[in-house]
């Protein structure tokens, strides 16, 4: 655990440079030490990737608004989630022209999400000054995740989608490394007692863990095949992306693209897991930095 207290992170997050920064947060939160030079892990390789691989469409792409495009002109319009807006600001929203649930995202960062049952219950007010204060957030700046600073910062407004039968909504993410699937995360109960599991191309379940505990094996997904396809199309040219989708009654949805998953911070057991995924990422460049 850091000794140092949380304002006194935030002096840093304003005022660190980006490498002595990014090399303090590591060790705090993974408890072994950064190397820029010879990155080995996956972790490390992401921390590399997020200061010296500045592709200008990792911005585009992460953005939940723009990235629609690009989904829908490579895969099809059929694979989004229905759009029922974009604003620049909660002051937009015409509350009595949506329906009774629906989602709001920014678009320029992660879990600025809200999700609406029930408009009736929804308090307005609230939810439109945290909105705004979502959009106000530097998002890229608590670890450096440059491409989002380039955002526009927006709100999405999205159908709601539940699964008939289950009532709720998994999530698959794909981890794209080298062009291939190497592991898809599926995560549980996001909003209560969070699991996380993690299975090959296969759908084998693997012995390892990303930051929560596994929980009960998921069936494999009869689209499983349609999602790496696509998963493919989607993450061609790139080193390293996550692509999320949702099976939604029997049919597969695009979620979004995710670069350097997890800001290259997440916790891996065993930690040997860890640096064979890095095994598979190769870095041009790395080790003359």
């Amino acid at each position: 655990m850091s000794v140092l207290t949380k304002a006194a992170w935030k002096v840093l997050e304003v005022l660190c440079p980006d490498r002595p920064y990014l090399s303090l947060l590591f060790k705090t939160r993974l408890g072994y030490a950064m190397d820029w030079k010879n990155p080995r892990s996956f972790n490390q390789k992401l921390q590399w990737m997020k200061l010296y691989d500045r592709n200008p469409l990792y911005s585009k792409y992460a953005d939940k608004v723009e990235v629609r495009d690009f989904v829908a002109q490579t895969l099809g319009e059929r694979y989004l989630i229905p759009s029922l807006g974009v604003f620049d600001r909660a002051g937009d929203i015409d509350w009595e022209k949506l329906p009774d649930r629906f989602v709001l995202k920014c678009n320029h960062g992660a879990k600025y999400n809200v999700i609406c049952r029930d408009k009736s219950a929804l308090d307005i007010p609230a939810v439109s000054a945290e909105l705004d204060r979502w959009l106000k957030t530097p998002f890229w700046r608590a670890r450096r995740e440059y491409h989002y600073r380039a955002i526009r910062p927006r709100i999405l407004c999205e159908q709601y989608m539940e699964d008939e039968e289950t009532g709720g909504l998994n999530d698959y993410k794909v981890f794209m490394i080298g062009g291939e699937p190497r592991m898809i995360q599926v995560d549980l109960d996001r909003f209560g007692e969070h699991r996380r599991n993690l299975y090959d191309r296969d759908w084998n379940l693997l012995d390892a863990e990303i930051s929560f505990p596994k929980g009960d094996d998921v069936p494999r997904p009869a689209v499983l095949d349609e999602m790496l396809s696509c998963a493919k199309k989607l993450a061609e040219g790139f080193r390293e992306v996550r692509v999320d989708f949702y099976v939604i009654n029997g049919r597969l949805y695009f979620g979004e693209m995710t670069f350097f998953s997890g800001a290259g911070f997440s916790r891996y057991k065993p930690r040997s897991f860890e640096f064979e995924l890095g095994e598979k990422l190769e870095l041009p460049g790395a080790g003359k930095k």
